[in-house]
């Protein structure tokens, strides 16, 4: 299980997939909100002048000294649902980060998210 207290320390750490290919940058952390557990991750990719932020679910990542290892093969995570640098989720899109992975999309009883950004 990924500890909640170490995130902070994996801000711009490599994110690479399962055969050591680096997707991009690790940004930020996204919350099962009924569990508080690390869900996905957003990793920063692109060129400079167009970085965008692709999501990637934490499932089976491992933490390395200076990279996250995720589960997920680079193209699927690049080609996934995107969103801009300064942007977060809208509440809208959670289904397609989910469906775009094969996983599960449970929402609250009443609709709440089931993804809060940390």
């Amino acid at each position: 299980m990924i500890e909640v207290a170490d995130i902070r320390e994996w801000r711009r750490c490599d994110v690479v997939d399962a055969r050591g290919h680096k997707i991009g940058s690790f940004e930020a952390v996204y919350v099962d909100t009924s569990t508080d557990q690390p869900a996905m991750a957003t990793v920063q990719v692109g060129l400079p002048s167009r970085h965008r932020l692709v999501f990637v679910p934490l499932d089976g990542a491992v933490v390395g000294p200076g990279y996250v290892r995720v589960a997920f093969g680079k193209a699927l995570v690049k080609k996934g649902p995107a969103i801009g640098t300064d942007d977060v989720l809208p509440a809208e899109d959670e289904q397609a980060v989910f469906a775009h992975f094969g996983l599960d999309y449970r929402p609250g009883t009443a609709g709440e998210r089931q993804l809060a950004r940390r």
